[in-house]
């Protein structure tokens, strides 16, 4: 490795630490020394990899481990050198490494991946604090991205808080309005950290919020951060002052180097789209293509709109408003980046969304590609609540297909492609048929078929024309192949959902080569599917039966809940199902003596016993076995049981609900607590999804109705 750049003394020095002796996520920190030798290399390519290499091992996740703390040192000296190729870089590393023992417990002991106790975070911060004068000098430094990472750095470590606003304030003349976001935000977080400065630093943001001599992101930032100072002083103005100076942004304020442009992020997304790597399932390079594309900022004001939101908290409509005026935005940045801010407020907070819905269903433009496809992604994620933009979906589909032929799903281009995808994908999932040509196309021509066997089964109306061709392709499925996995179950799942019993003998084809290839995950699935079809594929029983001895636990369960679908004999089941009550498998077992009835009375006792169990869980798959077996004689321990777990654990929400509502005026004590529910502003139900929380919305109201 070419190391010239490296001053000799400093070689010296980072071979004379006994790094074999510490450790990092991997093992020992013998190879710290290369890394940090290779962030000064002269070769960009050894460079990023040094950076890549001590992130992921010395900075993994985050962590400080004795070896981070050890090249501390050595990183201030390359951040100090003019000679080091990329100081920015290296003054971020220290940023993110700071920001990291900042956010640590002080008086906290950490073990290390080896067992051994560490206490690094603190000697990091102490070594970062001694040097904290460096940052006074990087302010001032020509290079701009040494400047830049600088001010935060001057703003968290510099421990005459008086001086920090002092440089601070100094640097606000500058000419680039990314700098002057970034000093207004350092002043913040300087007072933040020292109540002795706060009252200064309040006077001087709001003096410059005033200062119509400012370009209105800089006076939008002291605002905001005005506001981030001092929350509880948050007044009824603040809001509508943010929102007058959305409006005066200009798309022109935000060009040049002070910010990176939507066209800037639409050219970084065809150049991170390449082809799939051999061997590696579609779903899995597209998930990190997706978390590349939502780490981009497109617009110098979305952190501080960010933070804005965040000391907004659970104030809905005011967020709305800012939201509204954010997506209709004069500048093509903002609107790109309120889209997956007002994502975040639909997705975490109950309410009427539809005007929110609406604006981001007005940013699916043909002539904007890049846009578009965030727009009909975010629709897609909202679930039923996107029900407003079904049309704007369906004439956005269309008219991409009227502009570039009935063949843009795979359209060369790749944004086209994507956003014309993920706008199908939105419209299907609302069940619209209009969705169902591109499809169809997907699903004959093979480009990128697996986005839309994900959707599929949300097109039940259309079953006859989907089910031949997802069996088909579940037939051409090598489940010899571990990577052909994604797709066995994505098309096993589709089936399940449309319903359709001509789907049963592909599925039971599926069962076979799965157990061949001993794939019982995908085994276990498509059991639950042919399940779904109950005594119309009674056919598939010569090979389901033997499946419910397997020594594989959640196959043994699916291919009992099988037996019992197909052919309804409960005294063939119930013995296994008792037994499996005392496996991992408990929940289904629970579900399927739910289904039995009163017939399913000899597991009684074991269902009762189970609502002492430790997890919750547990209690409240046997609550509600009991319910649907016992009946009224079981309400008392059942409501008592299904209350007690919702409250320890509310992701159990959907499942408590599912039971009181069949319950009706059984369930009367559960009323308050139901009520209560209907009245709460954040989403709840399982993973807090929007889907999960509408259910839990409709269950309460049906529970409240009938009781």
């Amino acid at each position: 490795m070419p190391f010239g750049i490296v001053p000799r003394m400093m070689i010296n020095e980072i071979d004379g630490v006994d790094w074999g002796s510490m450790s990092h996520a991997y093992g020992p920190a013998s190879d710290v020394p290369g890394w940090l030798k290779g962030m000064a290399s002269a070769d960009p390519g050894v460079r990023e990899e040094a950076f890549s290499g001590f992130c992921n091992a010395a900075h993994h996740q985050g962590g400080v481990y004795p070896c981070t703390a050890a090249s501390l040192p050595f990183l201030f000296e390359m951040a100090d050198s003019p000679a080091t190729p990329d100081r920015g870089s290296v003054i971020g590393l220290l940023l993110s490494i700071g920001r990291e023992c900042l956010d640590m417990d002080p008086e906290a002991v950490y073990f290390m991946t080896d067992g051994t106790e560490s206490r690094a975070h603190v000697d990091a911060l102490a070594v970062i604090g001694g040097r904290a004068e460096a940052f006074v000098r990087w302010v001032a430094d020509p290079g701009l991205e040494v400047r830049r990472s600088a001010i935060e750095g001057l703003g968290l470590f510099l421990d005459d808080a008086a001086r920090a606003v002092e440089v601070l304030r100094g640097l606000l003349p500058g000419d680039g309005v990314v700098e002057r976001l970034l000093v207004v935000r350092a002043v913040a977080t300087v007072a933040l950290r020292d109540p002795a400065v706060q009252g200064a630093a309040a006077g001087w943001l709001d003096a410059l919020a005033g200062d119509t001599t400012q370009p209105p992101e800089v006076r939008l930032a002291a605002l905001v951060h005005r506001v981030r100072c001092t929350p509880g002083e948050l007044g009824e103005a603040v809001v509508p002052a943010a929102v007058g100076l959305i409006r005066e942004i200009a798309p022109e304020e935000t060009g040049g180097d002070d910010g990176a442009s939507c066209r800037a992020g639409a050219e970084a997304g065809v150049a991170a789209g390449s082809e799939p790597s051999s061997g590696v399932p579609p779903q899995i390079v597209a998930a990190f293509e997706d978390l590349e594309r939502h780490g981009r900022v497109h617009a110098p004001t979305t952190s501080l709109l960010e933070a804005f939101h965040t000391v907004l908290g659970d104030r809905v409509l005011e967020r709305t408003a800012l939201l509204a005026e954010q997506l209709s935005s004069a500048d093509p940045g903002v609107r790109y980046d309120a889209i997956r801010m007002a994502k975040d407020v639909v997705g975490r907070w109950r309410g009427d969304h539809s005007g929110l819905v609406v604006l981001i269903a007005g940013c699916l433009l043909p002539e904007d590609a890049y846009t578009s496809a965030a727009a009909a992604e975010a629709l897609g994620a909202l679930g039923p609540v996107s029900e407003p933009a079904r049309e704007a979906l369906a004439g956005y589909v269309e008219a991409a297909r009227a502009e570039h032929g009935p063949g843009v799903w795979a359209a060369r281009e790749r944004l086209v492609r994507r956003a014309h995808q993920e706008a199908v994908r939105s419209l299907a999932c609302l069940g619209d048929l209009r969705a169902l040509p591109c499809v169809l196309e997907a699903l004959d021509e093979g480009t990128d078929a697996w986005r839309a066997v994900q959707v599929a089964g949300h097109l039940v109306g259309a079953a006859g024309d989907l089910t031949p061709r997802l069996s088909k392709l579940l037939a051409e499925v090598e489940f010899a192949d571990p990577s052909q996995s994604m797709s066995a179950n994505a098309l096993v799942s589709a089936l399940r959902e449309l319903g359709d019993r001509a789907a049963a003998p592909a599925l039971t084809r599926a069962v076979v080569a799965a157990v061949r290839e001993e794939q019982w995950h995908t085994v276990a699935s498509a059991l639950k599917a042919l399940a779904s079809f109950g005594p119309g594929a009674a056919f598939a029983l010569d090979v389901v039966r033997p499946l419910a001895d397997a020594q594989d636990v959640t196959v043994r369960a699916a291919a009992t809940a099988a037996l019992w679908e197909l052919e309804g004999c409960a005294a063939d089941v119930l013995p296994r199902l008792i037994e499996l009550l005392d496996t991992h498998e408990h929940d289904e077992a629970a579900a399927v003596l739910g289904r039995i009835g009163s017939a399913g009375a000899p597991a009684l006792p074991r269902l009762r016993k189970m609502l002492t169990a430790g997890y919750e869980w547990t209690r409240v798959y046997a609550a509600a076995a009991l319910w649907d077996i016992g009946g009224d004689a079981e309400a008392p321990a059942v409501v008592e049981t299904l209350l007690t777990a919702w409250a320890e654990n509310d992701a159990t929400s959907n499942h408590v609900l599912a039971c009181l509502n069949r319950m009706g005026p059984a369930a009367r004590p559960a009323l308050p607590r139901v009520r209560e529910e209907l009245t709460l502003l954040r989403r709840s139900g399982r993973f807090r999804s929007i889907p999960h929380d509408e259910d839990l919305l409709a269950a309460c109201r049906s529970v409240t109705a009938r009781i």
